[in-house]
This record gives C-alpha cells, sequence and structure tokens, in this order.
C-alpha cells in the first residue's frame, strides 16, 4: 500500500468517525504521528521490544481467555469483539494493529511494525514538537535486552547502546535479568539512563558476603524510584520489576537477589515519596502483566498512573481502577516495538488535573527512519549477516507463537524436537515473545532465533509418566487461569508437540486438564513412560543442544515448510468467551 492509497483509507474512516480520538483520525500519513500538545508533561512509553531493531511482523492473539469477571473486559478481548469494544472499523489501520484478523491480508497491505530506527525518529519529533527534553520522558518497561540473536551475541550490550541512542530515561526490567548477576551491573553501568526496581533486593546472607547493593541498609539492589523535573513540576517513577523472576527464569544466573510483587513496601514507599518529595505525580513503569497491575491498582493507593509491561497487550485507552483514596489508571503497550504510547499530563500542585493517552502503532511504512539509529543497527548486525540471513525452508503457513495455546511457530519448534530427538511427546515454554513469518516468506536463521534465543536454549530428552506430564499441564495452566491475578506468571501455557489434552480453564487446581491422548488417538496413561523432548530448563541446565540448532535442522531437511497437525487443546466452559476467535 502506497501513501496516496493510505490517506484515501484514513480519510474514509475519519468521514465515516470510526476512530476513537487518537492520531490516527488524521486523513495524511504524514499528520498522523504528529500529535495535539496537551498538558504540561509528557511520558512516553515502550516495553517488551525483546531486541527487536528491525521492523517485524507481529500478529496479535486470537486467543487471550479472561476468565469470570474478566471475560469481556481489556486484555481478554480478541478480534471482532476487540474492536466493538473499542469501536474500530474492521480492515482499518487499527484493526490490523490491534488484532489477528485477516492478518496476512492486511499485513501485506500496511507493512511491517516497529524498529529502532523508526521508534528513534518518532520519539525525536513527540519530545521536540512538546518542547524538548526537559517536559518529556521516554520510560522503557524491560525485556529489551533479550529477544534477538544479536542481543544473545552480545549479551544484551547491542540494546544499551540501543536504548542511549534512542534517549531512555528510565527503565525496569525481566529478561534483562537471564543474563548473569555481573553482565546485568555491567549493562546498567552503561545505561545512560536510570534503570529502577523498588522490589529486587540483596539477600542478607549475600549482604553479609559483601554483594553489592544500591543501599545496603534497605537491601535495595537497584534504586527504587526516581524524581523527575518536567517544567515546574515534580513526577515521581517508581520501577517494578517482573516479581516471578527466580521462578519463571534461571535463580543460578541472580543467586543473591530476590523478588516479589512487594504490594506492602510499594504502599510505604508511595506514601513516603508523598510525604517527602511532594511529588505532583506518581507513576510505577511496572513489569508485572496486566492483571497483575489492575489488581495492584486496586490494592495500593497514591499511584496514578501503571505503565506496564510483560504481557504484550496492546490496550488502545487506559482502565480507570478505583481504590480506597481515588483512581488509577493502568495502561499496558504491547510487544516488538510495535506501539509507543503517549500520556500527556495537566499537572497541578500535588495532583493530576486531566490526562490524554494515544497508544501509537508504529509502522515503518509511514515514518522516515532516523540515520544515526540506522547506521548503528546496520553496523552492529553487519558482523552476523551471513548467518541471520541463512534460508532455511519456505513457509506455506502464517507462523506466529503468540497467544494462550500453541502458535504456529510453536508448533514448528515442537515437531522439531520430537523429530530430531526421537521422542513421543515434546513441550515448549508459553513465551509470548518471537515474530511473525507470513505465507511464501523465506524462513530465516534470524527467524528461529526470534523465537528461542535466550540464555539457557539447551535442549534435553528424557522419560516421564502420563502423570509427570499431567503435573506439568496442571502447574502452567493455574500460571494462567488462578482466580487470584497475583499468582499468575503472565506467560502462556506449555506448548506441546505429539498429544492432544483437555483443558478447562474454570476448573480447580489439579483439575483442569483431563483426556490426553498421543497424535495417534491412544489415550496417555499415568503409569506409562514417554519420551519428551524439551528445552529452556529453568531450575537445572541441560546438557543438549541449543534449541535453535535443533529448529534449523528440521526446517533445512523440509525445504518447503507445512505443519501437518496443530496440537491445540478442546476447552471446556468458554462457549461465549470474547477472548476466542472460534
Amino acid at each position: 500500500m502506497n501513501r496516496r492509497e493510505f490517506s484515501q483509507v484514513l480519510a474514509i474512516a475519519g468521514a465515516a468517525n470510526l476512530f476513537p480520538r487518537t492520531a490516527l483520525s488524521s486523513a495524511n500519513p504524514e499528520e498522523m504521528y504528529k500529535l495535539p500538545n496537551f498538558g504540561n508533561a509528557r511520558l512516553l512509553h515502550m516495553t517488551d521490544s525483546h531486541a527487536q531493531l528491525l521492523p517485524v511482523y507481529f500478529r496479535e492473539p486470537s486467543v487471550n481467555i479472561g476468565i469470570n469477571q474478566e471475560n469481556g473486559k481489556p486484555p481478554h478481548i480478541v478480534g471482532e469483539n476487540f474492536l466493538d469494544y473499542f469501536n474500530m472499523s474492521a480492515g482499518s489501520l487499527q484493526a490490523h494493529a490491534y488484532t489477528s484478523l485477516n492478518f496476512t491480508e492486511y499485513a501485506h497491505k500496511y507493512g511491517k511494525v516497529g524498529g529502532y530506527a523508526y521508534l528513534s525518529t518518532l520519539v525525536k519529533q513527540l519530545r521536540q514538537s512538546y518542547g524538548g527534553d526537559s517536559r518529556s520522558l521516554l520510560l522503557d518497561g524491560g525485556d529489551t535486552w533479550q529477544g534477538s540473536a544479536t542481543a544473545y551475541w552480545t549479551r544484551g550490550k547491542d540494546m544499551v547502546e540501543a536504548s542511549n541512542l534512542l534517549g531512555v530515561d528510565v527503565m525496569t526490567g525481566h529478561f534483562e535479568f537471564t543474563y548473569h548477576d555481573h553482565e546485568v551491573l555491567e549493562n546498567i553501568a552503561e545505561f545512560n539512563g536510570e534503570f529502577l526496581a523498588h522490589n529486587v533486593k540483596v539477600s542478607e546472607d549475600a549482604l553479609f558476603d559483601g554483594s553489592p547493593a544500591y543501599d545496603e541498609d534497605t537491601g535495595n539492589a537497584f534504586k527504587p524510584y526516581s524524581i523527575k523535573e518536567m517544567g515546574k513540576h515534580r513526577v515521581a517513577i517508581i520501577g517494578q520489576a517482573f516479581p516471578y523472576t527466580p521462578i519463571a527464569n534461571p535463580s543460578r544466573f541472580i543467586p543473591d537477589w530476590t523478588f516479589g510483587i512487594q504490594a506492602q513496601e510499594l504502599q510505604e514507599l508511595i506514601d513516603e515519596i508523598r510525604g517527602s518529595e511532594q511529588p505532583d505525580a506518581v507513576i510505577l513503569l511496572s513489569h508485572n502483566g496486566m492483571d497483575v497491575d489492575l489488581k495492584l491498582a486496586a490494592t495500593v493507593t497514591g499511584l496514578d498512573v501503571i505503565l506496564g509491561g510483560h504481557t504484550h497487550d496492546g490496550v488502545p485507552k487506559p482502565i480507570h481502577v478505583n481504590n480506597a483514596s481515588g483512581k488509577t489508571l493502568v495502561t499496558n503497550a504491547g510487544s516488538n516495538g510495535k506501539y509507543l504510547a503517549v500520556l500527556d499530563l495537566e499537572l497541578g500542585n500535588g495532583h493530576v488535573k486531566d490526562y490524554r493517552y494515544t497508544l501509537l502503532p508504529v509502522f515503518s511504512n509511514f515514518i522516515t527512519p532516523d540515520p544515526e539509529m540506522e547506521s548503528f543497527i546496520n553496523d552492529v548486525r553487519a558482523p552476523y549477516q551471513s548467518i541471520l540471513t541463512e534460508k532455511l525452508a519456505v513457509s506455506e503457513d502464517l507462523l506466529y507463537r503468540r497467544g494462550n495455546f500453541n502458535g504456529t511457530f510453536d508448533q514448528v519448534i515442537c515437531d522439531a524436537l520430537r523429530k530430531i530427538n526421537g521422542a513421543d511427546i515434546s513441550l515448549s515454554p508459553g513465551f509470548r515473545w518471537g515474530t511473525t513469518v507470513l505465507p511464501g516468506q523465506d524462513i530465516t536463521m534470524e527467524h528461529v532465533m526470534d523465537q528461542t534465543s535466550i540464555t539457557y536454549p539447551e535442549t534435553y530428552t528424557r522419560e516421564m509418566t502420563g502423570e509427570q506430564i499431567k503435573a506439568i499441564l496442571e502447574d502452567v495452566s493455574d500460571n494462567i487461569f488462578n482466580l487470584d491475578p497475583f499468582y499468575r506468571q503472565g506467560g502462556d501455557m506449555v506448548r506441546v508437540g505429539g498429544m492432544d489434552y483437555t483443558i478447562d480453564p474454570m476448573g480447580q487446581f489439579g483439575q483442569r486438564i483431563s483426556e490426553m491422548t498421543l497424535d495417534n488417538g491412544t489415550k496417555i496413561e499415568a503409569r506409562k513412560t514417554y519420551k519428551v523432548a524439551g528445552w529452556a530448563t529453568v531450575n537445572s541446565q541441560a546438557t543438549g543442544d541449543p534449541i535453535w540448532d535443533v529448529v534449523a535442522e528440521y526446517l533445512r531437511d523440509k525445504k518447503q515448510f507445512s505443519i501437518e497437525k496443530m496440537n491445540l487443546p478442546k476447552l471446556l466452559n468458554m462457549a461465549g468467551n470474547k477472548g476466542i476467535i472460534n
């Protein structure tokens, strides 16, 4: 789609009043990112870029189940239900940005999203038009140093430098902590902004042994908050790192640090900041996941806004959450550099008087790349080009990951594990990061690395009983569908290959999974042993080949690739759930 055609699409949509108040209502693509200024402080927020320096395709989920009162509310709405909720028109640029509807067709029409050179242009424009850096901040919610081959090979340093060029003022973290602790500290030292995390502490034993801490008296491993002068006003930014890092990821990399939601400690910190610093706004830069943030906003008081990440939810309007002393706005700004959130605040003396919020999809077709960032990206990728561009196979299918259950690229990984390792069943983590490949595209080594680049990529093959396999599925399903959001870790269901099962998201713990069968229909028996292949072990390091080598070997043998069978579960008690496209 060229710029003239794009202008006509937006003009028709604008005339029909299909767009809510957002920059996308502009009829001119050159004007669509020129937001009107409002208030006296501008916060730009991005999160979960997963080290994607270049523009990518990224498909939103077709399954994002909300249970009980969550059904039909953001972020647990998809497809046409999403369009209805947010008053968007099918086939529009917005519909493509926020849903998976007719993804391949509209991906060809509207192009790729994200890319740091395009983000850089947009960030500079939005800051300069608002009066420069003195009245604006760029906040990064984390999961920035992980998710690509170059980030893995440079141990996150390429993303630290990219963040510096982008002008990130403050960040917090999650997958940042999947590097070794000394690497985390080295990268933070090279970061020009501030790394904040009030909920990461150094253990008492480690403090006694001399482990470094931001504050030895409080045990804070990192600076907990920062006060930023924005014109005549003061804004407090508190960092909230992913609370379940040592459970969801290897604790062996960061043995001296403890994590947690720490709602009571957060409340005490907010009260202290309000009392001693007298800010005009208090912002939580969070990597909790949106469900956790919604509960946290109802639990603590004194927060004006939670700028959230982790669950990759692109939610175009903030959710107003009532608590004991007022309301807190809760947002989530998607992933992969696909969105840039703009929060304009009208600050008064000690409070927020009003706001405007826009979540901008970053379409690279309609933004001129920043030359300095583009040059940096080319330089950092140059040593690895021959590896990244290796063509492994041509895909006949749309390959994606995002969703509560197996995505098509997850199925590729699971099938590769079974084939190469001669296993009956394969298991793959329910990661939410990973880019999308369109039908007819070459699957390159870079695409495989986009799906698998973690610091614990080793594969395994071991014997498991049917009872053990069921226990794994039950445990992970409780992480997703527990009634209490504070017990959710924000990932998706473990992906499976070679087997099918039935799941009841509304069930009790230990009773959600049933009817497990092999691909040939044979029932999986509790006491029978099966050969299971997998990767990304958390508690101990496996000894097999890195997962990207396994998947690459599998694809090289295929050349022209299509998926033979999707191992999607049968769902119970989900009729009418608005988080499912049937």
